[in-house]
């Protein structure tokens, strides 16, 4: 028999026998991912800080606003009152962003509750 013939039939039979062995099949199981009890609650109380730290942010916003609007017409000469009246008025905005900010804290609160009980 010629080499060549003997190398190809030598290749031949390896690779035939190589195909016939079949692969392992590994078969695993696992528990779905969930998350725990502690978990989700810091999730929610996170959520909680965002949101009233948005709100927050918020209501400093307004006051920058207010007071350079104030300090703008100090400036130009267009003061509409007296600084009581001013101080009065930026008060009450300032009284009813906080009544917002907790409002929507409390509502953020019981929302959380309802989810952590459910």
């Amino acid at each position: 028999m010629s080499p060549l013939i003997e190398a190809a039939t030598r290749r031949l039979a390896l690779s035939s026998r190589a195909i016939a062995v079949p692969a392992p099949r590994h078969f695993t199981t696992s528990t779905v991912a969930q998350k725990t009890v502690t978990e989700a609650a810091k999730d929610t109380l996170k959520s909680v800080d965002r949101k009233v730290s948005d709100k927050l942010v918020d209501g400093i916003s307004a006051g920058e606003k207010i007071a350079s609007k104030v300090k703008g017409e100090a400036d130009t000469g267009k003061v509409k009152g007296t600084a009581e009246e001013i101080r009065g008025q930026a008060k009450g905005q300032a009284k009813e962003l906080e009544g917002k900010v907790k409002g929507t804290a409390e509502e953020i609160r019981g929302s959380a509750k309802s989810h952590l009980e459910s």
